[in-house]
């Protein structure tokens, strides 16, 4: 699973492919650490725009604003984590049915 609740909030491990040719969420993908989401952006990642467009997304796909997206770790790196605020168990429940 590439989510965990914590406290009141979502993290999400995502894998960000930037200038992708096909945009949009691509599901999950194994990764060392287990699983994440992989998100291809079509902003290149240059000064957060690849970041920006990650977390805006990732709210599109759960359905909340995409200021309750942020990234927790992994600014400079493809792999991150996100966090989204906001109704954990909404929340969880919108991403089990990524």
């Amino acid at each position: 699973m590439f989510w965990c609740v914590v406290g009141d909030a979502v993290a999400v491990a995502v894998k960000v492919q930037p200038r992708a040719r096909h945009p949009g969420l691509r599901g999950s993908v194994p990764d060392v650490a287990g699983e994440r989401l992989a998100i291809g952006v079509p902003e290149p990642a240059e000064d957060g725009r690849a970041n920006r467009a990650a977390c805006a997304a990732l709210a599109a796909a759960v359905g909340v604003s995409p200021s309750r997206v942020e990234v927790s770790a992994g600014a400079a790196s493809r792999r991150k984590t996100q966090r989204i605020s906001g109704d954990a168990a909404a929340i969880a429940t919108s991403l089990a049915t990524l």
